[in-house]
Formats: structure tokens, sequence, C-alpha cells
């Protein structure tokens, strides 16, 4: 298994994914996902040392900033759940925060994709997207699993789907990429595939 997963390159992820942003974040410590309260699209909370972002998961646009965040606040260690309050159109919430702090994101989707965080050659970390149910990924290469992300420059913190299923976020100490399945700029609809 471990000569498999060397020896798979980096492909872009499958139809019907499409990546639409790679944002450099300096001091990243995790991200989380909420739903944006008028148009349904899955929303993606970044956390780093200089403040918190909130983007738009589907188009791929920064829609808030909070660069001082309160101190009781500004990461997610300071609450027991691992959240911190919401910003923008989400502002009165909390986020659940995945990544340096501990938590995590949703590995599976309702129709079937899988993500998983792979480590053949330490401590190079690598993003299994797959359709298979996951290792030991007995489906070819390339049709059944895919390497999307290979994390050879920064230490990756958190790798997941949205609770819709719509997202897939990956994120590094440096930066966060974003995949979406939802192309249409319409509210994320889980029941469709």
């Amino acid at each position: 298994m471990r000569k498999r997963l060397l020896a798979a390159p980096v492909l872009p992820a499958p139809e019907p994914w499409q990546r639409i942003a790679y944002v450099p974040v300096g001091g990243l410590l995790g991200i989380g996902f909420a739903s944006h309260p008028d148009t349904g699209h899955d929303l993606v909370m970044v956390v780093s040392h200089d403040g918190h972002g909130l983007f738009d998961a589907v188009t791929g646009e920064m829609i808030a900033r909070v660069r001082d965040p309160d101190p009781e606040d500004s990461t997610p260690d300071e609450a027991v759940d691992l959240s911190c309050p919401g910003l923008g159109p989400i502002a009165g919430s909390r986020v659940h925060i995945a990544g340096l702090f501990g938590g995590g994101l949703h590995t599976t989707t309702a129709d079937g994709w899988t993500l998983e965080v792979v480590v053949p050659a330490w401590p190079h970390e690598r993003v299994l997207l797959s359709r298979d149910g996951g290792l030991p990924h007995r489906g070819p290469y390339g049709e059944q699993w895919w390497h999307i992300f290979h994390s050879s420059y920064s230490e990756l913190r958190a790798a997941g789907f949205s609770p819709s299923g719509q997202t897939i976020a990956v994120a590094t100490s440096s930066d966060v990429s974003l995949w979406t399945r939802v192309t249409d700029h319409s509210p994320a609809d889980s029941s469709e595939a």
C-alpha cells in the first residue's frame, strides 16, 4: 500500500469537483464551516495568528475579516468546544474550528465520497479523495481514487468536507485550498450529487 501511495501523483479532483480557491494565510491555526443565512452557500471560517476570515466556498470570495478578535475568542482553544465567534453574515453564532488545537471535519459525504489523510513519507501528508470507500483503494487510481493535495511545504492543519458535502477544504499552516461541486451559485442542495 505504501508503494502505491508514494507512486500516485497529484491529480485534479474529478468531476463534479472544481478547485475554486487557493488562499495564502500565514500562521493559519484552523478552519471551520458554516452556512450563509441568505444564500445557503457553504462558508469557510479561517482562524490565524492575524485574525479571522470568512470565505464563500462557492465563489472563493472573502466576505468578512476581523484582524483583532477579542483575546478570549481569538483562538479555538479558549472554548471547551473548540469554537470561535462567527463574523459577517454569521455574527452572533459560533463556528467549530478544526486544526492545530484538535477537532475534525467530515471525512465522508452522504453520496459516497471519502477524504483521507495519509502519510506514506512522513512528515509530508497527502490528501486522497475517493469513490471506492477509502483505504485500501481497490479501484483504479485516477478512476476511483485521487491524490488531490500534497502537503510538502507546510504543516497540514485540517482536511475535510463541509456538512453539506458540497465543499472540500484543505488547510495548512500557510494556506487554504477549496473545491466545490456547486457550480450554479445557487444554494447548495445536498440531495443532488
